[in-house]
């Protein structure tokens, strides 16, 4: 497990986007439904909409156990490049993704494995990888401050 000591911002998140994108296959966001969602929040889904797989009610997600009266609403994307674009042109940082601002906890799947965990609000993420190459290039990502 690597964590990521600080959030990555601007260059640093588009890098480590661009990563995930690389080597995932989906990525998840959350609605929970205790909190609004504001007007760009629901852009950004519906603009995702092209590469939406499923949306399940989940009390349980990435990182998270919720424990709220209702479930929330958990929305698995396919990895392509037009999400790519939407979610570097959504935010400009990995933990920024907090409702109501924005759909929340943006994490990444490599198959049925979870690859990056990202929970948000608590300013927590972590990568999933033993893939040699892959750490390089998590290595390599410029400014990317990390814990092994």
């Amino acid at each position: 497990m690597i964590f990521i000591s600080t959030d990555p911002k601007g260059k640093v998140y588009h890098d480590l986007i661009d990563m995930a994108f690389q080597c995932c296959d989906e990525f998840i966001l959350v609605v929970r439904k205790d909190i609004d969602v504001s007007n760009n929040a629901r852009t950004v889904l519906e603009r995702l909409s092209s590469s939406l797989k499923e949306i399940k009610e989940q009390f349980e997600w990435s990182g998270t156990r919720y424990f709220g009266e209702e479930a929330a609403s958990v929305y698995y994307f396919r990895t392509n490049s037009k999400a790519n674009k939407i979610l570097k042109e959504g935010s400009n940082s990995l933990h920024s993704w907090v409702q109501p601002n924005l759909p929340e906890d943006l994490s990444f799947k490599k198959g049925k494995e979870l690859w990056l965990i990202n929970t948000s609000h608590e300013a927590e993420s972590y990568l999933f990888t033993e893939d040699k190459e892959e750490i390089d290039r998590i290595l390599k990502i410029r400014n990317l401050e990390i814990r092994l």
